[in-house]
């Protein structure tokens, strides 16, 4: 039995700061945007909709206490919705789509909502705490944050800091060719109040006048922190690097914004009782676990077991969507597997459009949908790099 994608949403990427456009609004109206939003475009009868998973990374206060049944009863689709909220960190919102396509695919059901949402705005990182914090035992030596994996990446395989900020430059040139172009518009639903009044109706990450002139001035973001961690956890005898070249900062790593994402993923017989057209089947889902202090470059064997599993090359994928969480992220997935940056993150990423991190994943995959509808093309693959040493993969299919 085949899951199929019959329609995705998206609210836009808002700055996650206190002026940003979405700050205003809950996490709980955020994913209700896009529940309604689905709901509306399909004149769906909800009744048929079983469950509704979401992935959210900081499952606490407002994101707390399953954000995803309080999502569903705020969007009207019935009280005999249940809802479940998972995290696997950055690969969340990817995640609720490959459990929800598994599903269908089992027969145990027959149409889910799957997605994600982040308020970082409202519910800033790491307020949940952490078992990595709590198990010093687990965490000693092998783990640290991102930014240093990212720059330890960089070091141990020769990337420079302009091979970094090159690729940030494309990113942002990329995202607001498609911002002007409309290539993001048959996704994106405007976030508005109860009035009616729009908070926000576009991505307002997108820096257009980004440069190399411009990022040059930007000083590295993790060194002081990295050059302590170097001496006290022998990162040396994992990494095998002398020392570490710090070559990330703001402008080639993702932000932080807000935003929700969600998918309406069915069987064909649901489909064709509802009266709707497939956009794509989910063809193969995959997840890996890596080493915790290189944690970033899990894309690569995640994608490399999707496709294996798949039966297929990487030459068969037309479209990669790898998230941007640090510029060395894609530029380690492309060389790995020989990837002309023409095929990847053709309207930009993460860098220039933010990471709200429970809802990237379906994001990125919904952007890849429309892009392969748009240049008529088949086959797409979306995967992220997941903190504590983890990668995901998806792979779908134009129908």
């Amino acid at each position: 039995m085949e899951a199929y994608i019959y329609d995705a949403v998206r609210t836009p990427r808002g700055i996650g700061k206190k002026n940003g456009g979405l700050t205003q609004v809950s996490p709980v109206q955020l994913a209700a945007t896009c529940l309604t939003a689905l709901k509306e475009r399909n004149n769906l009868d909800t009744s048929l909709v079983e469950d509704v998973i979401t992935g959210c990374v900081t499952q606490a206060g407002e994101q707390g206490g399953n954000v995803s049944k309080v999502a569903a009863q705020l969007s009207e689709y019935g009280d005999h919705l249940a809802g479940v909220s998972l995290n696997r960190y950055c690969a969340s919102g990817l995640e609720a789509v490959n459990q929800a396509a598994a599903r269908i695919r089992s027969g145990w059901e027959s149409l889910l909502v799957a997605g994600g949402v982040e308020s970082m705005s409202r519910v800033p990182m790491g307020i949940d705490g952490s078992a990595w914090v709590m198990e010093p035992d687990a965490a000693y030596g092998k783990f640290v944050p991102q930014g240093i994996s990212a720059d330890l990446i960089a070091t141990k395989y020769g990337y420079t800091r302009n091979d970094v900020d090159s690729f940030a430059v494309t990113s942002q040139q990329r995202a607001t060719h498609a911002q002007k172009s409309g290539y993001f518009d048959k996704s994106l639903i405007p976030v508005k109040d109860i009035n009616g009044m729009v908070h926000l109706a576009k991505d307002e990450y997108i820096r257009s006048n980004t440069t190399l002139e411009v990022l040059s001035g930007l000083k590295p973001s993790f060194q002081k922190m990295g050059e302590m961690l170097f001496d006290q956890t022998a990162i040396d005898k994992y990494v095998e690097v002398e020392s570490i070249n710090h070559v990330h900062h703001a402008g080639n790593s993702s932000g932080i914004v807000d935003g929700a994402a969600f998918m309406l993923i069915g069987n064909k017989e649901v489909g064709e009782k509802l009266g709707l057209k497939p956009r794509a089947k989910i063809k193969m889902g995959a997840v890996i676990g890596s080493e915790p202090l290189i944690m970033l470059e899990g894309p690569s064997p995640a994608t490399r077991k999707a496709l294996n599993n798949a039966g297929m090359e990487a030459s068969d994928i037309d479209l990669f969507e790898v998230n941007e969480a640090f510029a060395v992220v894609p530029l380690r997935l492309m060389e790995n597997f020989n990837i002309d940056h023409s095929k990847v993150n053709v309207n930009g990423g993460a860098i220039a459009m933010g990471h709200p991190l429970g809802a990237t994943g379906c994001m990125i995959l919904g952007t890849a949908l429309d892009e392969l509808e748009r240049q008529d093309k088949s086959t797409a693959l979306a995967t992220l790099c997941v903190g504590g040493g983890m990668g995901i993969a998806t792979i779908i299919e134009r129908v």
